[in-house]
């Protein structure tokens, strides 16, 4: 198995955890530029959605959820079970970031097999 099963539950149906490993994180911050800040104003005024925002926060949240993964192979983890991922904004002194914070447990687990009816 190549990729790395990500979930948000405690367990994988149809998988057994074999081996426990530590958790990983990651921590991903980006700061916001004026155009951005523009245009989000205009639309907080005017209602709606911040696409410029919501491209942005995708990004972090796909450059996060990466990290923790690369992180789960280095330790030979084929799983992470327990994914949080938490969104936070960031501001001061005439500046606004966004930061996203992923973790979870990494494991190694193993397909079970198929319960096979006797003949």
């Amino acid at each position: 198995m190549n990729r790395i099963i990500t979930t948000t539950t405690d367990t994988l149906e149809g998988w057994e955890i074999n081996e426990y490993f530590p958790p990983v994180s990651s921590n991903v911050v980006v700061g916001t530029n004026i155009f951005s800040d523009i245009t989000a104003s205009l639309t907080d005024f005017f209602g709606g959605r911040s696409g410029t925002y919501e491209k942005k926060l995708q990004q972090l949240y796909s450059q996060a959820i990466s990290a923790i993964e690369s992180k789960a192979k280095a330790v030979s983890a084929n799983a992470i079970v327990r994914l949080k991922v938490d969104i936070d904004e960031v501001s001061g002194k005439n500046s606004q970031m966004f930061m996203i914070t992923a973790y979870g447990t990494t494991i190694k687990v193993a397909r079970l097999k198929p319960n096979v009816p006797e003949s």
